[in-house]
């Protein structure tokens, strides 16, 4: 299992665009992909799953990602958020 710790610093934070495009880069793996916030787990790759953890800008949340292709996908779902941060 590999887990890691993001945040989006997008001004209005988890909102649909980048869970958008967050829940289709977990949507390019087998393995079981789980955000956890504040103590609520869902599944990355339901959209109102992500939507419904409502995380503010610039708050930490912990992506777990467990399966054959877990490091290929945390690398993934890392590259994801870096061009959401940058592209502000």
């Amino acid at each position: 299992m590999k887990e890691a710790t993001f945040s989006i610093h997008y001004p209005y934070g988890m909102h649909a665009r980048p869970a958008t495009i967050l829940v289709a880069k977990a949507n390019a793996f087998k393995c079981k992909v789980t955000l956890t916030y504040k103590g609520n787990a869902v599944n990355m790759k339901s959209i109102m799953g992500v939507m419904s953890q409502g995380i503010p800008a610039k708050t930490p949340f912990k992506v777990n990602c467990d399966g054959v292709d877990e490091d290929a996908a945390i690398q993934a779902i890392a590259g994801a958020i870096e061009d959401i941060n940058s592209n502000l």
